[in-house]
């Protein structure tokens, strides 16, 4: 059987056997390898050897086998960067190879962490220009700027400004939105959008009668939990006006509801962000701006801490900032969140022993550390009231026992869910405190609940000119309100989903967008703050009630409004013999519930050696607990923010191996007793983008993979590695799909010096010619530097190949007397 080889001519041989000596006595069979391949015609037998043989005609490629010689291989050629010629010469591929993957036939233009390769073709729906797939145009199109010009305008404003505002589709390229559009029938691509940036135009056009029912009994379950909780928040954490607390239940659910695009989740003020607008009124006092008893100025300041938050996470909507919410670490919130936790219980410990009047005679109380607080109470504990200790324990143990009954019942008896246990509880001690005359008895009531101004929603602009000295002091305060609130609002709104339902039976294209929730939030809130609300975010446990109790549709938020506001116009005289003990005691059961899921992030981490994680959450906790809680929050942040720099800038480089008896190269740092090394190549792989946060030290980790072949060796070791393993470098940057500037510039400056230290370099898996990468790598010089188009080829092994031909083509040309040129 006669086989039809490649060659390649280097010279006229003098002479047959003369020739024959320099064929290499222990071949380095790189050709002996096994890559991915969609062709049966490319998968070799392991046994198969791909040997040069220098003859008459020159160096030919031969392929042998143990058993037979295989078939003929048909010569195969491409267009672009790896164009694979018939006829082969010193400077292209040694064997010719079908270049099947599995990601088709041709370059590969995505990158590691795409899931998807970009689509080669369209479908033929009017988009058969070059350039052209699914709508979009094309990065790499050449020759059209007015089309690049139409892209850029897409990437910077999104396709709904672009589109529907600029009216870019109306005069250009269709983008990806309107060709999915057109496609499906939709003409009026404005209300498309509309449809999708203001919810509420989707869903109230699917409303339903059947979901009336279930929207009303949530929105009632809910008002009876959250109402009392609301009163608590204004006035023992947020120290303002306990009517404050039921603006927050009047406006910004409503707003949400129009907004929002998470159905179920219902937004209202929490424990977290009302203890840090109190401690911004505290301030306030303390620094003499305001006194405790100025329930008009401390609620001025409470709406401008609201609607800071508000504006700051709204900016960061517009400008999709929507993964704000993993700057933060797992290890910081939960620290963080436990001791607001244990500061919040210390804090209602005083007015519960009925020692808030003795906190004033001593002084610097209030505003003192969870320590001083605590040493304040053990030294004052023969000063406390009885009857206010008694109804105040005696409510937080009957809340515990009844909540505990519920999460053991509602399993069976999801009823349960339904019973306003915290209402009834809040009832009973308002009927017995009046019926009793428990206020002439030295307990502290609610008393009037009203405005101050006589107006049942009294309007402040919270900007003012006079309100500088406040914005700035409450300037870091609001930007963590809001980043916890959007995290917590996140966390809500993931679990919920987008309540399609199980089987179908909820509102339907209700699709959640992080950015799009920033939005909703901060529009509430900047509405809220105008009525000097405390800043209310979208809450997990108050959302899992609405769920639970018939709540399908955002619907519940409004009828939750519209009791609110019942309840502020005709029903706040009602209010007046709530005992203060009963709020404090329904704060403190909060405060217990942000606290005890501590332990088990502490025994998950503890089981899996999470020191760091352990020492993060133990650092922010004694800072908060023995110090103050802005120092909390200030180490909290800084090492967040320490921890994703140092991850995002560390270079990920791993040197690779090759698996014994295939072409498959994996991570020789992980398991180097089974992988094979290259002689004479180090094979790098770069598995992300190459920008400047990250390419700062990537000469040094590169050279640290010179010296001793992992990135984790100190440097103060020997050289392990000799310089003789390092005469080609291959750069697998198959991850790298985006590179910037200054990436560009660190890496030309490292093949400019290998290639001043004769070191050859080759790039595999790289994008397409018209990606951005490789444009890039031509425009500064690296594609010219390192030896032309040739030297970026499709895999490591075809790497592999092209270093032994370069081998033999440089030994030929340096010794032309025995057989080159």
């Amino acid at each position: 059987m006669s086989s039809k080889r490649p060659t390649l001519s280097i010279t006229q041989a003098s002479s047959h056997n003369a020739s024959r000596y320099h064929v290499p006595a222990n071949p380095s069979n790189l050709r002996n390898s096994r890559g991915l391949s969609s062709s049966s015609d490319d998968i070799r037998s392991s046994h198969e050897v791909h040997r040069p043989h220098v003859g008459d005609e020159g160096i030919h490629s031969i392929t042998t086998n143990d058993a037979s010689a295989h078939s003929d291989q048909s010569d195969i050629q491409f267009e672009g960067v790896f164009q694979q010629p018939s006829k082969l010469n010193a400077h292209t591929h040694l064997l010719p190879l079908k270049r099947h993957s599995l990601c088709g036939p041709g370059p590969c233009n995505h990158g590691t962490f795409s899931p998807h390769p970009r689509p080669r073709i369209n479908d033929g729906n009017n988009l058969s220009e070059p350039g052209d797939y699914f709508g979009r145009i094309y990065e790499g199109s050449i020759g059209n700027s007015k089309r690049a010009a139409s892209s850029n305008t897409h990437e910077v404003f999104g396709d709904a400004i672009a589109d529907g505002v600029l009216g870019e589709g109306e005069r250009s390229k269709m983008s990806t939105a309107q060709w999915s559009a057109r496609k499906h029938g939709m003409s009026d691509e404005r209300m498309m959008y509309l449809v999708y940036y203001f919810p509420f135009a989707n869903w109230i056009r699917q409303y339903k009668w059947s979901y009336l029912q279930g929207d009303i009994v949530a929105a009632l379950t809910m008002a009876s939990f959250y109402i009392p909780m609301s009163l608590s928040y204004a006035s023992n954490l947020g120290h303002i006006a306990p009517i404050n607390g039921l603006y927050s239940f009047v406006f910004n659910p409503f707003v949400y509801a129009l907004f929002g695009s998470c159905p179920q989740m219902v937004v209202g003020p929490e424990a977290a962000g009302s203890l840090l607008l109190g401690t911004v009124v505290k301030d306030s006092v303390e620094r003499g701006h305001s006194g405790d008893d100025d329930d008009v100025l401390n609620a001025q300041i409470a709406g401008v801490v609201t609607g800071m938050a508000g504006a700051v996470i709204f900016i960061a909507g517009l400008t999709r900032l929507g993964f704000l919410d993993s700057v933060l670490s797992r290890p910081f919130l939960r620290g963080f969140i436990s001791a607001i936790g244990f500061v919040i219980l210390v804090d209602q410990l005083i007015p519960e022993m009925g020692l808030a009047q003795r906190a004033k005679e001593v002084g610097n109380v209030s505003h003192g550390s969870s320590l001083d607080k605590i040493i304040f109470l053990i030294q004052n504990a023969f000063f406390s009231h009885g009857l206010t200790c008694g109804v105040a324990f005696g409510s937080f143990g009957i809340i515990m026992v009844l909540r505990e009954m519920k999460r053991r019942l509602q399993p069976r008896y999801p009823s349960v869910a339904y019973i306003p246990d915290r209402f009834i509880v809040v009832v009973l001690s308002a009927l017995i405190a009046w019926k009793c005359e428990w206020d002439k008895q030295g307990l502290l009531i609610l008393g009037d609940v009203k405005s101050k101004t006589g107006a049942p929603f009294p309007v402040h602009w919270p900007f003012q000119v006079s309100h500088m000295r406040h914005v700035r002091e409450a300037m870091g305060t609001s930007f963590l309100i809001a980043l916890l609130g959007f995290f917590e609002s996140s966390v809500a709104a993931k679990s919920l989903g987008g309540g399609e339902g199980k089987h179908g039976e909820g509102l339907q294209g209700m699709s959640l967008s992080a950015n799009r929730e920033l939005v909703a939030l901060g529009v509430a809130n900047i509405i809220g703050s105008l009525f000097m609300a405390l800043p209310a975010f979208g809450g997990y446990g108050r959302s899992k009630v609405n769920a639970s109790t018939g709540g399908r549709t955002p619907m519940s938020s409004i009828l939750l409004s519209l009791i609110t506001i019942i309840c502020v116009v005709f029903l706040l005289p009602y209010f007046y013999y709530i005992p203060k003990a009963v709020l404090s005691s329904m704060i403190s059961v909060v405060a217990w519930s942000l606290i005890e899921e501590c332990p088990h992030d502490i025994r998950f981490f503890y089981s899996i050696g999470g020191w760091s994680e352990l020492a993060l959450m133990f650092l922010i906790f004694t800072a908060t607990i023995f110090y103050s809680l802005p120092l909390g929050i200030a180490i909290g942040i800084g090492l967040s923010i320490v921890s994703v720099i140092k991850h995002s800038t560390r270079p990920r480089m791993q040197i690779l191996g090759r698996v014994p008896g295939t072409r498959d190269f994996e991570n020789a740092e992980e398991s180097p007793d089974r992988l094979e090394f290259i002689e004479g190549c180090l094979i790098v792989k770069i598995p992300e983008p190459l920008t400047f946060a990250n390419t700062g030290d990537l000469k040094n980790r590169l050279h640290r993979l010179e010296l001793y072949g992992t990135t984790t060796a100190h440097p103060a070791m020997p050289r392990v590695r000799s310089p003789e393993h390092n005469k080609n470098v291959i750069f697998d940057i198959h991850g790298v799909t985006g590179l910037d500037g200054s990436g560009t510039q660190v890496l030309t400056e490292i093949v400019d010096s290998y290639v001043s230290r004769g070191v050859r370099v080759f790039f595999c898996r790289v994008p397409s010619k018209r990606s951005q990468v490789y444009r890039l790598m031509d425009r500064s010089g690296i594609v010219e530097k390192i030896g032309g188009p040739r030297h970026f080829v499709q895999s490591v092994d075809e790497a592999l190949r092209m270093t032994e031909l370069e081998h033999l083509s440089e030994h030929f040309r340096d010794h032309p007397e025995e057989g080159g040129v």
